[in-house]
């Protein structure tokens, strides 16, 4: 359910303004989760969908709702996004200028191997436990889900490793923690991560307050 990969990295900071960051497979439960941490601990959620809308308004595009990227529009951006490295490596950039600010809980694919603040979590599930999470929120068949689940999977293993050389989903040893979330409900994990986020908390005070000493 729970592994300690590393009890070190990145577990020191130098003001009070914690970094959380998880990462994980699609369709493996980091959103849920980071919303229930945001609200728990006052942290800002910020999420690389988001800065992409943000970078999309900054070329003239008007992103609005959830739903923008399956418009006519928000595929234009995409489709220009595909063809241009620099999208993801700007917006990772900006997640990263934010991390050091601390105060904020980050759902990313690629930062953890890229950043060594804050605390990074590792979600992580079978690809058929995914499926069946993406089919019951998108209401669609889990044949389709799990095509989407392993299309999805694909590309971005050859999409981090083209821009980072990462082994993204395989070398976790960037990770503090490991969360299987196979067998857990929702609020299970979500749970979990407020118990790591609350010992990660107090360890930063612990050490602001002794080095004051």
């Amino acid at each position: 359910m729970l592994k300690l990969i590393s009890h070190h990295k990145g577990l020191v900071r130098s003001n009070h303004k914690i970094s959380v960051i998880i990462s994980g497979m699609p369709s493996v439960g980091k959103t849920t989760a980071a919303i229930v941490i945001a609200k728990k601990f006052g942290l800002r959620h910020l999420a690389g969908g988001d800065l992409l809308k943000q970078m999309a308004a900054e070329q003239g595009y008007k992103p609005s709702g959830p739903d923008w990227w399956d418009t006519e529009e928000g595929m234009r951006f995409l489709s220009a996004r595909q063809n241009n490295p620099d999208f993801d490596k700007e917006v990772d950039k900006r997640l990263i200028e934010r991390i050091k600010l601390g105060g904020v809980i980050v759902t990313s694919y690629p930062i953890p191997w890229i950043c060594n603040d804050g605390l990074r979590l590792w979600f992580a599930a079978s690809q058929k436990t995914r499926a069946k999470r993406l089919a019951g929120r998108d209401s669609i068949t889990l044949k389709e889900a799990i095509k989407i689940i392993s299309r999805r999977d694909k590309q971005n293993r050859k999409l981090y490793l083209d821009l980072y050389g990462i082994e993204f989903g395989r070398d976790l040893s960037v990770f503090n923690f490991e969360v299987d979330t196979e067998n857990l409900s929702a609020d299970e994990v979500a749970m979990i991560a407020v118990r790591l986020v609350k010992e990660y908390q107090e360890h930063s005070l612990y050490r602001k307050r002794s080095n004051l000493v």
